[in-house]
């Protein structure tokens, strides 16, 4: 079935100067004025609003070409697509040749989402509820946390990623980690947990250099006292305690150590400071690089040519890496705060990790996420993959997809799709902007913003209103569009009980 006024709609389109074609359930886009670029496909589900803005940040992205050989082959978006403010839409996902985007990841670098279950009923959790909450505040609001380091376990960290700051946390355990269950965090990156054989994509680890990091973050010798390592951020980035509402698939859920009635601990943040750091210094970089003489593109996003610049694709890459291994850890030592105070709290509860993975990266393409362990292979690869508030949904491997604090989120199973380019939609999308809702939220009742019975633990009110289950799109057509399109399958459904924003 086709949208209602379709007609009505690709005209308006036109006139913005794209040339939009539909047909289930998909929008076909390019520029006017762009014949050679590829036709960008956008899944979304009938009824979800058609932005104009958001449609024209992916043709344009999708029309990127490097003067001196590079271009996207590839672009296609989840159905949480929406627009973004850097100029690239959220949702995007891009197969480059020849050519890295800098502009189409971020500053966001390894936003990602990881996933805990726990043998703790509903019940006994809230009858503890309120200690909980308080101890987690001190720890993720109020600096309690410890997360000191010695300065070889920073650079461990941004060498090598989880195994680095792992082994250097065995060599000379420092902060809280000291009361941490080492030999459940040695499991849990050793790459052998679960069915599909690992519990963090890419083992938590990726081909970093310490040199690309922030220099006060790597001295020479002494501590590290890093303010921003175990935050959650801004934005839609949470700490949320969920319940395990429904197993779709039992056998993988068993495989993943996940039943229904299960306390379920979900995390969305990222790289923080030092992904901004890397972020908008390459973006600076590959726009200062563009061949003297030539027009910008009118986009404003520049890539980088293994052709002119090999050497700086090299670097950029080697820095995202430097990045995203940041931000594996700080998922990682939020959950094991977590997880402390968990034991601190309820006693004996382990707590283990299901999956950790990211959203914003750019990585060798390959239809296979187990060939992306080999790092001679990616240095030798001119085709990349880069995702957007987009993540990886190789076939059989885990994907984690939250809605808001007040809808279901869900596990899901990766199907391996290759016209979505091994991916799926990292969340529900946002329909209404942060700025409308300060603007006109705060006079909307809870029901209209969906808050009634939401319990969101933060410090700032305007946040809860920011965030409310109002500013995004219904979870469950976002997740049945990709079923159906054979993206993903249901694993498990989780139901929200409270949820942290800072």
């Amino acid at each position: 079935m086709q949208p209602k006024n379709l007609q009505r709609l690709l005209r308006a389109l036109a006139r913005q100067g794209l040339d939009v074609n539909y047909s289930n359930h998909t929008y076909f886009i390019r520029l006017v004025n762009a014949a050679d670029a590829p036709v960008a496909e956008v899944l979304l589900p009938e009824g979800f609003p058609v932005e104009a803005k958001a449609l024209k940040q992916l043709a344009n992205l999708a029309n990127i070409r490097h003067p001196a050989g590079g271009c996207v082959c590839r672009a296609c978006a989840t159905p949480d697509f929406h627009p973004g403010d850097a100029g690239v839409a959220i949702g995007s996902v891009v197969e480059t040749v020849d050519q890295v985007i800098p502009a189409a990841v971020g500053s966001d670098i390894n936003c990602g989402m990881r996933l805990h279950v726990a043998d703790l009923t509903i019940d006994e959790f809230l009858a503890k509820r309120d200690l909980f909450v308080e101890r987690m505040k001190g720890d993720y609001f109020f600096g309690t946390r410890d997360v000191t380091m010695t300065a070889q376990t920073m650079r461990a960290l941004f060498q090598y990623g989880v195994p680095g700051w792992i082994d250097a946390m065995l060599d000379k355990p420092t902060g809280s980690v000291v009361k941490s269950d080492v030999d459940q965090l040695v499991q849990e990156s050793d790459g052998c947990a679960n069915a599909k054989g690992e519990r963090i994509f890419l083992g938590g680890s990726m081909d970093g250099d310490w040199k690309l990091a922030p220099e006060e973050l790597v001295p020479d010798d002494g501590l590290v006292r890093d303010g921003g390592l175990a935050t959650i951020g801004s934005g839609n980035h949470f700490v949320e305690v969920q319940r395990v509402d429904k197993v779709e698939n039992r056998a993988l859920a068993h495989a993943w150590g996940v039943r229904e009635g299960q306390l379920a601990f979900m995390i969305h943040s990222g790289s923080r400071n030092v992904g901004k750091y890397i972020g908008g210094m390459w973006r600076d970089q590959a726009k200062a690089t563009w061949p003297k003489g030539l027009k910008h593109p009118e986009s404003q996003i520049f890539p980088l040519s293994v052709h002119s610049h090999p050497e700086l694709v090299a670097s950029y890459l080697k820095a995202e890496a430097t990045a995203a291994n940041y931000g594996f850890i700080n998922r990682l030592l939020l959950a094991e705060l977590l997880r402390l105070r968990l034991r601190d709290v309820y006693g004996d509860v382990e707590a283990p990790l299901v999956y950790d993975l990211p959203h914003n990266i750019t990585l060798p393409q390959t239809e296979d996420v187990k060939t992306l362990y080999s790092k001679s292979l990616q240095s030798k690869i001119h085709r990349w993959v880069t995702r957007k508030g987009a993540c990886p949904a190789h076939a059989g491997q885990p994907v984690i997809i939250p809605g808001s604090m007040g809808a279901y989120s869900y596990l899901m199973v990766g199907k391996g799709n290759p016209v979505f380019c091994y991916s799926a939609s990292h969340g529900a999308g946002r329909v209404r902007s942060r700025f409308d809702l300060n603007r006109r939220g705060a006079s909307q009742s809870e029901a209209e913003l969906g808050l009634t019975g939401v319990d969101c633990i933060t410090l700032r009110a305007e946040r809860r209103i920011e965030e409310a289950p109002a500013a995004y799109k219904p979870i469950q057509s976002v997740i049945d569009v990709q079923v159906e399109a054979e993206m993903v399958d249901v694993v498990a459904r989780l139901s929200p009980i409270l949820t942290f924003k800072a």
